[in-house]
């Protein structure tokens, strides 16, 4: 194998930011640059801080229609 050949391989995943403190990612702990920062993320899982909200709407559509109003 040259040298040539060996900057033509692609990398498997690509370099990315961590996304908790901006430094580079490292190969074992991907997309984190630590498993400091890993043990942040799950962290916020586990306290329910990554929450889609919902609107009102959704949840009267998920329980059935609304209730009539009395005439």
């Amino acid at each position: 194998m040259t040298a040539d050949n060996k900057s033509a391989v692609t990398p498997l995943r690509p370099k990315r930011p961590c996304p908790e403190c901006g430094r580079p990612s490292a190969r074992d702990t991907y997309p984190f640059c630590s498993k400091r920062c890993k043990d942040v993320d799950l962290g916020r899982w586990l306290k329910g801080a990554y929450v889609i909200p919902a609107r009102d709407d959704e949840e009267e559509a998920e329980d059935g229609p609304p209730p009539t109003p009395p005439e």
